[in-house]
């Protein structure tokens, strides 16, 4: 069980200018949770391409940001929702190198890739819901000894 170690802030997702303000915020969190720059460089390409989806095709919604704390790591679940049309197939939306244009060319699959976690929840005629989670990786400790 991932718990929520701050409470969950929803930011709306409903124009390109709201686009740069969840990358902003992702970055900011990450930041905080102590992530490394590669770390948060990946989730915000990662919640970019999401937020963009959410958009463009979703016409719309919002993202949670809910920083995680287990006890042992600290993490960051981002929750993508929309009430748009659905994604009619999900297997093809999830092939390495599908994109329906106009993105990052990322597509879903190579948001998946960039994160830890990822699910992906959506009805055709109901919407979508994709759910990332990244966890703070410590760095590898030095080595020791000869070379």
């Amino acid at each position: 069980m991932h718990a929520p170690s701050a409470s969950t802030t929803r930011l709306h997702i409903g124009s390109d200018a709201d686009l740069a303000w969840v990358r902003h915020e992702v970055r900011q969190a990450a930041a905080g949770l102590g992530f490394s720059l590669v770390q948060q460089t990946k989730l915000v390409t990662a919640a970019s391409e999401l937020a963009r989806n959410t958009l463009v095709h979703g016409g719309g919604g919002h993202v949670e940001m809910t920083p995680l704390d287990d006890g042992v790591r600290r993490g960051l679940r981002l929750a993508f929702t929309d009430e748009g049309p659905g994604i009619p197939d999900l297997e093809l939306a999830m092939t390495d190198g599908y994109t329906s244009g106009g993105g990052l060319g990322l597509g879903l699959s190579g948001a998946k890739r960039l994160v830890q976690e990822f699910t992906l929840d959506s009805r055709p005629g109901q919407g979508t819901t994709v759910t990332l989670t990244d966890w703070v990786t410590a760095l590898p400790s030095a080595r020791t000894g000869g070379s």
